[in-house]
């Protein structure tokens, strides 16, 4: 029997808990009557990415991020925007629809990205709690800078930064994925959990890396690895795009990595 797009959304969102709302997921483009022939999981869909999608087979795209450059949809700069229109009339040539899939994955328990994140970490059997927004870990005592250079070998990223004295011990980890990266979400874990060190994606840079530079200062060893929000995130999106092929196996379902979306140049011209 074949499936519509909107019966596979209505399948997708059995695997989250909160389901419709005022929040910014929905179908953004594209028809959902229309028989679905394959689906590209995704962190962002930039046009390079919906390419390769659509050369996969695939016609309903799921994407944690918005296509259209902001967060919340209908910013009023796009309606004049040439790159936002030769998109938005490219994706409609190719008759794609996007699905957006941002708060119900977040708002899973436990939260569906920091789930993905802890596994490609290889620390899913070291959990010693979840929040709705972060994993507490507990690992083999290392050093801060031995745990920042393992954690980018693991997830196949050139570097993180860090925080924090290099050589002070790492044993009990809080996990943010995301833009979670700042105090108000971050330093709860090290009152409530006695966290030494802060893993997340990214956060305000005069938050966390102030406080935990502080710290240092004060003799109080804490310690803060940022990955880049891509890189904390997509993990998580791949565990979607696994649980959607299990729960739906005659629909072909595959993750599809984009691009390093910022290029790295150091100031003796390496890169």
């Amino acid at each position: 029997m074949k499936q519509t797009i909107g019966a596979y959304i209505q399948l997708m969102e059995a695997l989250s808990i909160k389901k419709g709302g005022n929040g910014v997921d929905g179908l953004i483009c594209g028809d959902p009557g229309r028989e679905v022939t394959g689906v590209a999981v995704v962190f962002s869909a930039t046009q390079s990415v919906l390419a390769a999608a659509e050369a996969a087979g695939a016609n309903l795209i799921i994407a944690h991020e918005g296509p259209y450059y902001s967060h919340h949809p209908g910013a009023a700069w796009l309606e004049t925007d040439d790159v936002y229109h030769a998109k938005r009339q490219w994706i409609a040539e190719r008759g794609l629809a996007i699905w957006r899939n941002h708060d119900q994955w977040h708002q899973r328990q436990p939260d569906g990205i920091t789930e993905g994140l802890v596994q490609a970490l290889g620390w899913e059997q070291q959990i010693e709690a979840y929040t709705p927004m972060a994993a507490v870990v507990t690992v083999p005592e290392t050093t801060l800078e031995t745990l920042a250079s393992a954690v980018a070998q693991r997830l196949g990223t050139s570097f993180v930064r860090y925080a924090g004295e290099p050589g002070m011990s790492c044993r009990k980890l809080g996990v943010l994925a995301g833009y979670r990266g700042n105090a108000a979400q971050a330093l709860p874990l090290i009152a409530e959990y006695g966290v030494d060190t802060i893993i997340a994606g990214e956060g305000p840079e005069w938050e966390l890396p102030d406080y935990i530079a502080d710290a240092a200062y004060q003799g109080r060893p804490l310690g803060l690895v940022l990955l880049g929000h891509a890189v904390s995130e997509e993990p998580g999106m791949r565990l979607l795009a696994e649980a959607l092929q299990a729960a739906a196996p005659k629909v072909p379902v595959r993750y599809i990595a984009g691009p390093a979306p910022l290029a790295i140049r150091q100031a003796d011209g390496r890169g």
